[in-house]
């Protein structure tokens, strides 16, 4: 079996690779960019396998990606190449429609082309799964929960180019007979995280004692998921799911921003004592502009349907996450030093940083 996976050098989409690595036969080939986001020292454990291949190309780029197509005759795509970070999106809104939206359709186009190509043996086989996220819903309220079926309610550029890029799936799906999935995930965390996110930002500040800003009154919910559980879904998804479905993936583990924060704050006081607890680093910012209140994913129909469930509690989860940046250094101080520091990202033009609360 042969797989594509677009975004493979990207924290969910390297985790993937890993996983097709360890625990299938298959062979992938990664189709990335490499833009700032990207590490293939996340992709170092599998780059010796004669089962993976890396192909540096934009998704962009609609010659290259109906090339690909023909050239490595997949069997099946992962398609989670994507501009990811909401505060960038705040600011630099145009990358994210040019990768999210028009990135996805070159690869729908390239994809459409390959399929028509086809005998009936293969095309039967064929499957294409695009990986969203769970903020084109929208900010739930206190209660209730994301599912399938929720309306589509985006609040910032990012979630609206994903949102976009749902769309593009299922008018393709619903018009040329693509055999195409999609999944909507909830907030990822675990190993081989860009340190710009909100979890290895506070994990590596912390480490350095640096302020741990945390937006508004920290009462944001997030529903947690463990990168590896992702992995797992996705494959199961792929592989087994319904063609022209849309799967929930998350890890039923919802925590406010602060008790995420407090939690890390925690697990580096146990790992590595201080004199004074790392909870007195944290500063209360500026919220970012249209910062939805809550998500929550339903994971009901993958459970049932797929017989998924995720491994990794959060408290399980997140200890093991900051053991792994304590453990692999070398992994992430280039980025530290090189690629991102830890500035705030995501100001309107004229917005201040200012700390509101200690």
């Amino acid at each position: 079996m042969k797989i594509i996976v677009t975004g493979g050098a990207g924290f969910i989409g390297s985790a993937v690779v890993r996983y097709l690595a360890g625990a299938t036969d298959a062979s992938v080939t990664v189709i990335d960019k490499l833009t700032y986001a990207a590490n293939l020292e996340s992709l170092r454990s599998v780059s010796s396998s004669p089962r993976y291949k890396l192909i540096q190309q934009d998704i962009c780029n609609a010659d290259a990606m109906r090339d690909i197509f023909a050239s490595e005759q997949p069997d099946h795509v992962l398609h989670l190449a994507a501009e990811s970070h909401v505060d960038r999106s705040i600011s630099g809104s145009r990358a994210f429609v040019e990768t999210n939206i028009m990135g996805t359709y070159n690869l729908l186009e390239a994809a459409r082309a390959y399929y028509d190509s086809l005998d009936a043996d293969r095309r039967s086989a064929f499957r294409f799964l695009h990986v969203s996220t769970d903020e084109v819903y929208g900010s739930l309220g206190p209660e209730g929960l994301f599912v399938e079926t929720t309306a589509y309610d985006p609040s910032s550029p990012y979630s609206a180019s994903k949102a976009a890029s749902d769309h593009l799936v299922k008018a393709w799906h619903r018009t040329y007979g693509l055999p195409l999935i999609v999944s909507n995930c909830s907030n990822n965390y675990g190993p081989y995280h860009f340190p710009e996110k909100l979890i290895p930002l506070m994990i590596l500040n912390g480490l350095d004692g640096k302020d741990l800003p945390v937006y508004g009154d920290g009462s944001n919910i997030r529903d947690w998921l463990h990168v590896e559980d992702h992995a797992r879904a996705l494959w199961l998804i792929v592989t087994h799911g319904r063609i022209g479905e849309t799967y929930n993936v998350g890890g039923r583990n919802e925590r406010t921003n602060l008790h995420v924060v407090e939690t890390i704050c925690d697990a580096l006081d146990s790992f590595v004592p201080t004199a004074r607890s790392r909870r007195e680093l944290i500063r209360f910012v500026q919220d970012r502009p249209g910062h939805d209140h809550r998500y929550a994913i339903d994971a009901t129909k993958l459970e049932a349907e797929l017989g998924w469930r995720a491994e990794e509690t959060f408290d399980t989860g997140i200890f093991k996450t900051v053991k792994w940046y304590l453990d692999n250094p070398a992994w992430w101080q280039p980025l530290r030093k090189s690629v991102y520091s830890g500035a705030r990202l995501g100001l309107l033009p004229g917005t201040k940083s200012e700390i509101l609360a200690n």
